[in-house]
């Protein structure tokens, strides 16, 4: 079969390749400009705790040490110290959601990313890299996609899949006729990467209405590696032109009032970032998918574009993987639609209805109470990964989602959502953390079996209810990989989760359940492949 093609070479195109050729699907990654890879201290990018696990796992372990994980988050308001928490997983910390560790999230300069995605791509013989590819032509029909490629190497590719990952001016999305709807200018903001010492070495602050004349409504500061730090100040959604004197002025003035004094420090970059927020209408016309800032743009109040992009870049992997290798239903094929513009479409209306209580000067805001505390918590959620604003999203109502039966029982983790990352173990005796073994193209069935740290793995397959989930699993329609775990948030001995390749669990049994098994897998891959893409309508668009 033809490979995938992907349409731009940024961090969530060459995660999409990786992605693929983990699952053994081979890509052409179609790389407009590859100089657009520019050193810039002043742009980043914040991962939550499954984003940076998928970077690792995509052959990027050592890029991980050249960012750095906030030990902290610090919020104040005027002089006031409003909150103050510990992050990492050994720093529990009472105001998380669910009263453990709060996940330390991963800052880092975005071309350090890109690099360390390259370098993996470069070293990976199922991903072809065509530099300077611009397509202007995009062809369907119901065994593959055509794409031409214009000056200066003119070339007709072909693929059994294509992805637009090319970015807010997608032209993928253009040549779909797709439409990209939202609202223009939601935030703005002036940026700064300095290296100099702050009073809160690793930690994360966001100080509202500081008491200086040019501190604005809002600043952040966010710790780099090196000594280094990005501060953002919010500016007026419009006018207030920031000079290049009007922006030192700003950076001396915050490190003076954080400081007492202006300390030494080196002015690394700046820049003026303002951001929008948009959803494409359709992210699937047949063959062809969007992904990434093609499909959606996100970003106020602390929110995560590339991660959200690195999310759609993990559901549509094991899925174009499932196609490619074994065909799929339009079932499958749809529901990356289904789940990830829901998703995404969430977390714009989240920060849609934050906004007015935290930006207006009336509205919803007046009609809310526990003022900057509240306030404090939105945007705390939004900067640190948790709630409507930040929390990994759950497909609790994904169209794989299997039927509930009696069979089922529950546990820590709600069907749909992210499974938590315990250790578990293969039959072969291999020990790994949970998310080590996602993204491989098969389901993970995992049985919680207490005391089996101390199990003489030479009789695993003859022990207690091993034999029948042995055959259970290998009775099901698609391939499942065994394991096990001493125990389970949640959940009690015997029980049996059945996980997709993207982590989010598809459905907990109490005891081994063959039938049920079968069919929550039946439903995770949407049913017999019936057919590979729509066969009513072939795109033609020049």
């Amino acid at each position: 079969m033809d490979p995938v093609i992907v349409v731009g070479a940024g961090p969530v195109g060459l995660a999409l390749s990786l992605a693929l050729a983990a699952q053994d699907v081979p890509s052409v990654l179609l790389d407009e400009d590859p100089a657009k890879d520019e050193t810039r201290p002043a742009r980043t990018v914040v991962l939550r705790e499954d984003t940076a696990a998928l970077v690792e796992r995509l052959g990027c372990k050592a890029l991980l040490h050249e960012g750095v994980r906030w030990s902290g988050w610090r919020s104040m308001r005027r002089r006031q110290l409003v909150r103050e928490l510990r992050l990492g997983a050994d720093s529990p910390d009472a105001d998380s959601p669910d009263g453990g560790p709060l996940p330390a999230p991963l800052h880092l300069p975005q071309h350090v990313l890109t690099r360390g995605l390259r370098d993996a791509v470069a070293a990976h013989k199922l991903v072809r890299v065509a530099p300077y590819s611009r397509i202007d032509t995009l062809k369907q029909d119901p065994t593959g996609v055509t794409v031409h490629t214009r000056e200066p190497n003119p070339t007709w590719w072909r693929g059994s899949y294509l992805v637009g990952c090319d970015g807010a001016r997608s032209t993928v999305r253009k040549l779909l006729d797709i439409r990209f709807p939202g609202r223009t200018a939601v935030e703005r903001h002036a940026v700064a990467a300095l290296r100099t010492d702050l009073p809160w070495p690793g930690q994360a602050v966001l100080h509202r209405l500081p008491p200086w004349r040019t501190g604005g409504a809002e600043v952040t500061a966010r710790p780099l590696p090196d000594g280094a730090w990005r501060l953002d100040w919010l500016l007026p959604p419009r006018g207030e032109l920031v000079t290049p004197d009007a922006l030192i002025t700003r950076v001396r003035d915050t490190l003076a009032g954080w400081c007492g004094e202006t300390p030494p420090y080196e002015l690394l970059d700046t820049g003026v970032y303002t951001l929008h927020h948009r959803l494409a209408l359709r992210w699937r016309v047949d063959r062809a998918f969007l992904a990434g800032d093609a499909a959606h743009l996100l970003g106020a109040l602390g929110t995560q574009g590339l991660d959200e992009g690195l999310r759609d870049a993990e559901n549509l992997a094991w899925k174009l993987a499932q196609a490619w290798h074994h065909g799929a239903s339009d079932v499958l094929l749809d529901s990356y639609q289904a789940e990830r513009r829901a998703a995404v479409a969430a977390r714009l209306r989240a920060a849609d209805q934050s906004l007015p209580i935290l930006r207006g000067g009336g509205g919803l805001r007046t009609l809310v109470p526990g003022s900057a505390r509240g306030h404090d918590s939105l945007l705390t959620d939004g900067h640190l990964g948790c709630g409507p604003l930040g929390a990994p999203p759950s497909y609790s109502h994904s169209p794989l989602a299997p039927p509930r039966s009696e069979a089922h029982t529950s546990v820590g983790t709600p069907p749909g959502a992210p499974v938590t990352d315990v250790r578990v173990t293969a039959p072969d005796g291999t020990t790994v953390r949970l998310r080590e073994r996602l993204g491989q193209g098969h389901l993970l069935v995992v049985l919680v079996a207490p005391g089996t740290g101390v199990w003489d793995r030479r009789h695993w397959m003859t022990a207690g209810v091993m034999p029948r989930l042995v055959a259970a699993v290998d009775a099901m329609p698609v391939k499942g990989e065994l394991l096990v775990t001493e125990s389970y948030p949640g959940a009690s001995a015997h029980t049996v989760l059945l996980i997709r390749p993207d982590g989010h669990l598809v459905a907990s049994f109490g005891g081994v359940r063959p039938q049920e098994l079968f069919a929550a897998a039946d439903a995770t891959r949407g049913g017999a492949a019936r057919t590979s893409v729509r066969s009513d309508r072939t795109a033609d668009v020049n």
